[in-house]
């Protein structure tokens, strides 16, 4: 008799399916993890519009709702398209600004779209107090 080498159709099934049930775990606990990372990236770069906006302050006298005025620049987010508006595929990040004020105040917002949605919006302002699930 010859020894036939090989896997038989039960144990591949039985394989798969335990390859089937770890996806089913992990699939969900790493998309929470990258909303997680997403929402980090949100929030470093309201942190950075922040730095900016006082260093622009103390070299104009004002505040601008311009991120090229700033200068402002941050991987993976499109900060040129329109100078209000700072934007990525996950947040809308716009900077409302009131010169006038006494002293002058700003107003920095991510707003989450597509997958981010659920997260809410953040929001930091002059004083530097924070708004949202930081």
């Amino acid at each position: 008799m010859k020894r036939q080498i090989g896997f038989t159709l039960i144990e591949l099934m039985i394989v798969v399916t335990i390859v089937g049930i770890i996806a089913a775990i992990a699939y969900p606990s790493y998309q929470n993890q990258v909303r997680k990372a997403r929402r980090s990236e949100a929030q470093q770069l309201l942190l950075g519009a922040s730095n900016r906006e006082e260093q622009f302050i103390l070299d104009q006298r004002q505040y601008t709702d311009s991120f090229v005025a700033m200068n402002f620049r941050a991987d993976g987010w499109d900060c040129t398209s329109t100078a209000t508006e700072c934007t990525n595929k996950y947040y809308d990040v716009t900077i409302a600004i009131n010169n006038a004020a006494t002293p002058p105040t700003y107003t920095i917002t991510a707003t989450a779209t597509g997958d981010q949605v659920s997260d809410g919006s953040l929001t930091i302002d002059s004083t530097g107090a924070k708004t949202g699930t930081w």
